[in-house]
């Protein structure tokens, strides 16, 4: 039988049957008539006959993309798929037909889809968003209320359904600044200048910001606004440039709609240094007022503009008063991101200028904590030292500033668990969209072993910073650790292709591979794993499970030999592995020690089960701060 002529067509891979289900029951809910029968797919020739005729007269064509479809080579989907495109050869150019929806953290650009696929903009559902504003979207479109703008016809008339993200707030990404100075030296304050409008925006309730690191991948790259649009899940691009002579400042921004690449808003501004907070200030009000007018409808009237400046004022909390200390923290941030020890060392230099000139400075002082914090994560100091430090001056920064997002996300609490929930129950509060905290916040819940809350987590900030290794990496590792090795394959494997020389990840993809049953590919990513510890730590447990002992124990040897001051946790977790139940427990007890990092995660470790039974086991996790 066919649907009537306003059917909506549903298109999925068999494991995404539930996520096809919430938003067919979405689109009933509303009144869309939708095919959508699990029990009529049988096949057969007068079932593909049906699927044919279906695709040939259904008014709108919905395939649901995901990680199983990016994992899967064949499948009859992508011959629905390719129905749908070979049916728009005979259509109008004005003409709706496909609004792709995308149910986790894939993205467009690197979709494994028909190309045509990508000349609409998509919507993205993941399982924690509602379909309801999706569905109204398409009954409206279906009914006629939403017509297509002339120009772009077919983008524009998907736009028309998708324009907003799923949970319908106002997007925006914040491009690097242009630096048209002659001096390179200034690049720095010209990173530094967007970066601190994007961590604003972040703060303000009701924005969605993509985060630093995907953004700034597109630095020094002529990409098109679309183009940046669809890589980061944005309805706005904010970019601009700044030529900086002396004192002197000439600060150029444009505020642009990805949609159609209108122009929503532009201003320049010559000021001088001791300006720069005004002008911060009059970026983000305008661009809060601009995407709350345009993208909501509210009335831009002397209240917009008062609420804007509220929440503006509200989020640049902690900042710097002094334009001199503000110069110094953006050429300290500059250095620590770049995450090596000489630069973070140099940027630590930075910070001791600028709080001397300005001990009030309660971003610099939070700043101050990431930097020592990551000396002790990576080994550049002894990380009990360095985590004292790093608690000692966040305390300072919260102490100058008690709603500092910044300071309750970097608070490190030496395994007080209690504290930490809170803090960065905190932090989530005052920076809904900051991709840090929400990185920091899921791993938090994986060592708590409440996985179903870390990978929500991971899978908001993977949303909120989707083209960045790291946010793909630890989502990978908290399917990982959630003894869920299948779906913790493909967000790695992404970090891989994002950043393949990234320390650790190719590690956990063999070690990932090892889990699926797949050996020989598993030995060789960890072959090509940059960081010996890691390296090592990967292939003594990939040849342990293939019975070649004697290889097994020389790379367990040399992880010993080499790492044994900064990798005990993970030796442990090799002798776990091993069966060698004394030797986990020694090393383990010389993590905890050390202030291993990786002892913060012995409570839901995979590797450390054969340990459970043992009656030393208890006495241990409490040292962790866990109950028994």
């Amino acid at each position: 039988m066919s649907p009537p002529s306003n059917a909506v067509f549903l298109s999925y891979a068999s494991q995404d049957a539930e996520a096809a289900s919430r938003i067919c029951d979405a689109l009933r809910g509303v009144g869309v008539d939708v095919w959508f029968d699990q029990s009529a797919l049988r096949g057969g020739d007068a079932w593909d006959a049906s699927i044919r005729r279906q695709i040939k007269e259904c008014a709108l064509f919905v395939p649901i993309i995901s990680a199983n479809t990016q994992a899967r080579e064949e499948g009859y989907f992508r011959r629905e798929w390719n129905l749908a495109v070979n049916r728009m050869l005979d259509m109008a150019d004005d003409r709706t037909f496909l609004l792709p929806v995308v149910i986790d953290t894939t993205i467009d650009v690197n979709a494994r889809v028909p190309e045509r696929f990508r000349d609409v903009q998509w919507t993205h559902l993941p399982a924690s968003a509602a379909p309801a504003a999706f569905a109204e979207r398409v009954s409206r479109l279906l009914s006629g209320e939403t017509a297509a703008p002339s120009a772009t016809p077919q983008r524009a008339a998907a736009a028309a359904a998708t324009s907003a993200p799923a949970d319908d707030a106002p997007s925006i990404a914040v491009l690097p600044f242009v630096n048209m100075s002659r001096d390179e030296e200034n690049e720095y304050f010209t990173d530094g200048l967007a970066e601190e409008l994007l961590n604003v925006l972040a703060k303000i309730r009701g924005v969605r910001v993509a985060a630093r690191s995907s953004a700034f991948t597109f630095k020094g790259k002529s990409a098109a606004v679309a183009d940046v649009g669809r890589a980061l899940n944005v309805a706005t691009v904010l970019e601009g440039s700044v030529r900086k002579a002396g004192n002197r400042l000439r600060i150029s921004v444009q505020l642009v709609k990805v949609g159609d690449g209108y122009q929503l808003w532009s201003e320049t501004y010559d000021r001088t240094l001791e300006d720069i907070f005004a002008v911060q200030d009059d970026i983000a009000q305008a661009v809060v007022k601009e995407l709350r007018t345009t993208l909501l409808g509210e009335t831009a009237d002397a209240k917009a503009s008062k609420e804007a400046t509220a929440a503006v004022a509200a989020a640049v909390k902690g900042r710097s008063t002094d334009p001199e200390a503000h110069r110094l923290f953006l050429q300290a941030r500059h250095f620590i991101d770049r995450n090596t020890r000489e630069d973070t060392e140099k940027g630590i230099g930075y910070l001791e200028q600028a709080l001397a000139l300005e001990p009030e400075f309660a971003l610099a002082w939070a700043e101050l904590g990431r930097a020592y914090s990551s000396q002790g994560n990576w080994g550049w100091a002894r990380p009990p030292e360095a985590y004292a430090r790093a608690r000692e001056v966040v305390a300072r920064a919260l102490a100058l500033e008690p709603d500092l997002a910044e300071g309750h996300a970097e608070m490190a609490y030496d395994l007080d668990w209690r504290a930490a929930e809170a803090s960065f129950r905190r932090a989530l509060e005052l920076a809904p969209g900051n991709a840090l905290v929400l990185h920091q916040a899921s791993l938090l819940e994986g060592s708590l072993g409440r996985f179903d809350e870390a990978i929500a987590l991971a899978q908001r900030a993977v949303e909120q910073d989707p083209l960045s290794a790291a946010a793909y990496f630890f989502l990978g590792l908290d399917f990982a650790l959630a003894d869920r090795f299948a779906e913790a394959l493909t967000p790695l494997l992404k970090s891989v292709e994002l950043a393949p020389q990234r320390a650790v990840t190719r590690a956990w993809v063999g070690v990932t591979l090892l889990k699926l049953g797949r050996g020989e590919e598993a030995l060789t990513e960890a072959q090509r794993e940059s960081e010996a510890w890691a390296r090592n730590f990967a292939l003594a447990l990939i040849h342990h499970t293939a019975g070649r002992a004697a290889e097994a124990d020389d790379a367990l040897r040399a992880l010993i030999a080499k790492n044994g001051g900064d990798a005990a946790y993970q030796i442990a977790e090799v002798h776990a592995v091993r069966g060698e139940v004394d030797a986990a427990f020694e090393w383990l007890e010389r993590a905890s020690a050390q202030k291993d990092a990786g002892f913060a995660w012995i409570k839901s470790d995979p590797f450390l089960r054969s340990l459970h039974s043992d009656s030393r086991w208890g006495a241990l996790v409490r040292k962790a701060g866990f109950a028994d």
